[in-house]
């Protein structure tokens, strides 16, 4: 991954992390045990999820520029798919508290939106590559008439 694009995810996956770690506090809180690790464990499938749609997003950047926003459309609502049957898979589980897990799910996942979406307006990604050889070649190359 080019340094771009891990300043990138960083930059959102540490807000998330976060909100995670807060979430558990909380959950803790409110709910004991089981909803501190229902909020670890939801920060942890938003973490890793978001971070796969990151890594494909940027791969399908650089190899298929023509389907990069189609990409990213189909990219967001199969992360929101897949994050509905997360909650609805765990439903009723005893490992940690639903609610938890589903309310810090959606908290990671905006936070997590929330802080791609700055990186990428911080970043200052070029729009073309700049050729290393321009000093090499002639300026005009055309028809001189």
């Amino acid at each position: 991954m080019p340094s771009n694009d891990v300043r990138i995810l960083l930059q959102a996956a540490v807000p998330t992390a976060a909100v995670g770690a807060l979430a558990a506090v909380v959950s803790a809180v409110v709910a004991g045990v089981e909803g501190a690790v229902g909020a670890i464990v939801a920060t942890l499938v938003v973490i890793l999820f978001m971070g796969i749609g990151l890594y494909v997003l940027q791969r399908t950047a650089k190899t298929l520029p023509h389907l990069f926003q189609a990409m990213g459309l189909m990219l967001y609502a199969a992360q929101i798919l897949l994050l509905f049957i997360f909650v609805a898979a765990f439903k009723n589980t005893t490992l940690f508290n639903p609610r938890a897990f589903a309310l810090t799910l959606v908290a990671g996942t905006l936070a997590w939106i929330a802080a791609q979406a700055r990186a990428h307006m911080k970043s200052k990604i070029l729009y073309v590559e700049p050729d290393s050889t321009m000093g090499d070649r002639p300026e005009k190359t055309g028809h001189s008439s």
